[in-house]
């Protein structure tokens, strides 16, 4: 099957916004794939599965998996930063793969001991999305790319719940099987996919004069990175961190959270989703137009503050019963996923090219998902283990209201941090990388 990925297209002599386009496609065309071996056990309840340790079943299946994705993100800091571009198409083939076996094991392994399968089936898919970054970053038109890319969080987390209730629905598969049987619609448009990532031809010079080369990192690297932006890159985490949490609640119990407001459409989920994901499509793909790095870096700060407001309007809304449970899903979704997806496609890009820091955005990415996920584990834990009782929805519009109070100030310190740090060293007489004697600009 590894044959299957080497191609011959040649694009090299196809115009950049063809290539634009081609590499936005494949891109989320593989990672739309991708979920479909992840999120496809969200689309059910597991209501028939007994509680095991006093915690409800499908939590438990939500906390296997993010324990494997939350190693899976410790582990990446390294193998992603370090990672070069050879093998990366058999490297997603095999850890899908991977993945899907485990699934198989959630099936036939009877709870609660198939939960253990949900940690292994967890661990390869988060090496997905830096995997997948590493074709497109780098670029004038990463933008672009990673904004397709980041509407893959949104819309195929819908696309995957509509089509794993209709599959239980229409054939009567039982639960724990459908997430397998999900991959078999997968697999093949997985490996087109991914032939098409391949194809994909390496920046131009143009391209690294715009945006900075992009290398791996060793320890050494990383550790100086860390140490010249920490107090901004502390921020930017923290913002991360309650936004991950926000976003996974959302994501994994979402059919809870719309049973709560007295919808049962399976065709909502996609429906609001597709909504959201054109919405912040657009915003994001803008900043292609901004070929000043710096004020591309302030208008993703301003995006993500805007996110914020947008989260506590809809909140104060709904309590006041201004609105509908259908416009508030959709207000407080476009303002979490305006928060949440700059940091997955664009945030650390820009930072990259504001400072001309020679490095590469996985290794961000994967620092910040870390902690990210790892705090979602923690409030899923507390909330069973303290108040099993709170229903998903005020539990979950209680957190937003707080983590967009958080996010204002994240994102205030974060504004103005990087922005005394870029007029304060307009001109570096140094290499910010340590391992090169070039001088660097502030563009």
């Amino acid at each position: 099957m590894l044959k299957l990925i080497k191609t011959k297209i040649n694009l090299n002599s196809w115009h950049q916004s063809w290539i634009t386009l081609w590499g936005a496609l494949a891109a989320f065309g593989c990672y739309t794939s991708m979920y479909g071996f992840r999120k496809s056990f969200a689309a059910a309840t597991f209501i028939s599965e007994p509680d095991f340790l006093g915690l409800d079943y499908k939590v438990l299946l939500v906390i296997g998996q993010m324990l494997g994705y939350t190693a899976s993100k410790f582990y990446g800091i390294k193998f992603i930063s370090e990672a070069n571009n050879r093998n990366r198409a058999r490297n997603i083939l095999f850890l899908v793969i991977f993945s899907w076996a485990a699934l198989l094991g959630l099936a036939v392994i009877p709870p609660p001991f198939n939960i253990l399968f949900m940690i292994l089936n967890g661990f390869p898919l988060g090496m997905i999305w830096g995997l997948v970054c590493s074709y497109l970053e780098g670029r004038k038109t990463t933008e672009f790319m990673g904004a397709v890319l980041a509407t893959t969080l949104i819309f195929a987390s819908g696309l995957i719940k509509t089509l794993g209730r209709m599959l239980m629905e229409g054939t009567g598969i039982a639960e724990r099987w459908m997430p397998f049987c999900m991959g078999f619609i997968f697999i093949i448009p997985l490996i087109i996919f991914i032939m098409m990532l391949e194809a994909i031809p390496p920046p131009t010079e143009e391209d690294k004069l715009l945006r900075t080369k992009r290398v791996p990192m060793n320890g050494s690297e990383r550790l100086a990175f860390v140490r010249h932006f920490a107090p901004g890159l502390i921020a930017t985490v923290i913002i991360y961190v309650v936004f991950t949490s926000l976003r996974d609640m959302r994501d994994n119990f979402e059919v809870e959270i719309w049973h709560g407001l007295g919808i049962n459409n399976n065709h909502i989920f996609t429906q609001i989703d597709t909504i959201i994901s054109l919405v912040i499509l657009v915003l994001l793909s803008t900043l292609i137009l901004v070929r000043n790095n710096l004020k591309a870096f302030t208008l993703i700060h301003i995006m993500v503050i805007i996110g914020c407001l947008i989260i506590l309007a809809g909140v104060m809304l709904f309590d006041q019963k201004l609105i509908n449970s259908i416009n508030w899903m959709v207000l407080i979704g476009i303002g979490l996923f305006m928060v949440y997806l700059p940091y997955n496609a664009v945030f650390f890009e820009r930072l990259i090219a504001t400072y001309h820091y020679k490095s590469n955005i996985g290794f961000l990415i994967y620092i910040a998902d870390a902690f990210g996920y790892l705090a979602s584990i923690s409030i899923l834990a507390v909330k069973e283990l303290g108040n099993p009782s709170v229903q998903w929805l005020p539990f979950f519009s209680t957190c937003l209201l707080y983590g967009a109070l958080i996010g204002l100030a994240c994102a205030g310190f974060s504004l103005i941090y990087f922005r005394v740090k870029a007029h304060s060293t307009k001109k570096v007489s140094k290499t910010l990388n340590y391992s090169n004697t070039e001088q660097v600009f502030i563009t």
